[in-house]
């Protein structure tokens, strides 16, 4: 269903809420195999290294490639068809890893989540740039980021808790069985808004329909698009590779239980999460006017500022310490997601966006998922015979390199950004 009326300013909010919700359930699912690394390891009799595959390239190789095609089937059908199957798949097979029994049985369930979870996030970016008038869409794709790290400290969270008070497999099917939930209200709640028609120059919703290989020759060339889906991927691969890992750090390091963990990490994870990322969304919306560069500068000024804090953090002496410490870089890793989606969604024609988003989303999380998780996992069992216990903090000292290569990426896009940008 289309409507072809500006939706009222409490319609579109009860909408962004539930893509907050559905993209919360995306990383809830996603990460939440960090919290139950070490008891999946105990049960499955797995290796780091086993862990880091089945957290990172079991679920991106698929999710990567499928949101593309998803994501031109999103630009030419509804929207909101494709999220509520999405949401559906990606919510069973996180049931179905409850069930799991060897590392492949669970490496296979966590490519159907990322089969699922490839129709999620690129279609509800393009929706939100239809509900939302340009001067408000920093904000609004900052707002749906907050699922980012609402998702990934309930996951923290309530895998741990269940974990602990009944066992792993019961937190994977708790949580697949709440999705499953929310799938048909957003299907029969949400109405698919007229595309472009919040734009200066509005496009029909089914005419003048691009085809993949013309937003690819509108898109590709344009160097802003490799600079900042390059840059982001960068701290994408310390933002998943550093999350997945910590837990596992923080209770070999500080002998916490798998409670306390849980408590500590998601308070970390939330907090600094939230406040990263409107931070983000603000200052572009604000400067961006002016100068389209700051749609890069401000990430690329964050992360800057997160190295040495990062740095710091892992040297902590004491949870007190770590924990403002590790707050700033949480928070800073994440102000890009605002101002660098919406750049890349100004990098195209509306009737675009999606398949544009999910082009940036390839890049960005092929690098970010699959290259993060399992990086940090190689090198500390390289390191292992060296550095024994401590093999996993000498690994992440090494994602200081992913910051300042991100840095570099982000500042060189502020240069094109003015050029590439499509009114």
């Amino acid at each position: 269903m289309t409507t072809a009326t500006p939706a009222s300013t409490g319609y579109r909010t009860y909408v962004l809420v539930l893509l907050i919700l559905i993209y919360m359930f995306n990383f809830l699912d996603r990460q939440i195999v960090g919290i139950l690394a070490v008891p999946i390891m105990k049960d499955l009799e797995l290796t780091r290294s086993q862990m880091g595959l089945m957290g990172g390239i079991a679920f991106a190789a698929l999710y990567c490639t499928l949101a593309i095609p998803l994501a031109w089937a999103a630009d030419r059908f509804s929207r909101v068809w494709i999220m509520t199957g999405a949401l559906t798949i990606w919510s069973a097979f996180t049931v179905a890893c409850g069930y799991a029994s060897s590392f492949w049985s669970m490496f296979a369930m966590r490519m159907g989540v990322g089969v699922g979870e490839a129709g999620g996030v690129a279609p509800a970016y393009s929706l939100i740039a239809d509900y939302f008038p340009p001067k408000q869409r920093a904000r609004a794709l900052a707002a749906f980021s907050f699922g980012i790290p609402l998702g990934m400290a309930l996951g923290i969270l309530l895998g741990g808790l269940i974990a602990a008070h009944i066992d792993w497999r019961w937190a994977f099917i708790s949580v697949g069985l709440a999705g499953l939930v929310l799938a048909p209200l957003f299907r029969l709640t949400v109405r698919d808004p007229v595309r472009g028609g919040l734009d200066p120059a509005p496009r029909a919703d089914k005419a003048e329909v691009p085809s993949f290989g013309e937003v690819c020759r509108t898109l590709l060339p344009k160097r802003s698009f490799w600079l900042l889906a390059l840059g982001a991927a960068c701290a994408s691969i310390c933002g998943y590779g550093v999350a997945f890992w910590l837990p596992s750090l923080f209770m070999s390091t500080f002998k916490l239980s798998l409670v306390d963990t849980s408590w500590y990490i998601s308070a970390m994870t939330l907090f600094g999460g939230i406040a990263g990322i409107w931070g983000g969304g603000v200052l572009a919306d604000r400067m961006g006017a002016a100068d389209r560069g700051a749609y890069a500068k401000v990430p690329g000024y964050a992360f800057l500022i997160a190295l040495p804090f990062f740095l710091l953090a892992l040297n902590a002496p004491s949870l007190w310490v770590a924990f403002p410490l590790f707050l700033v870089p949480t928070a800073l890793n994440l102000v890009w997601l605002g101002p660098v989606v919406t750049a890349v969604q100004h990098l195209v024609a509306p009737s675009m966006r999606t398949t544009a988003s999910a082009l940036f989303l390839f890049v960005n999380n092929l690098l970010g998922i699959g290259v993060g998780t399992y990086y940090f996992a190689a090198v500390a069992d390289f390191l292992k015979p060296q550095y024994g216990d401590e093999s996993m903090l000498y690994s992440l000292y090494t994602g200081g390199v992913f910051y300042l290569t991100a840095v570099v990426l982000m500042l060189l896009a502020s240069r094109t950004l003015r050029k590439d940008w499509n009114a």
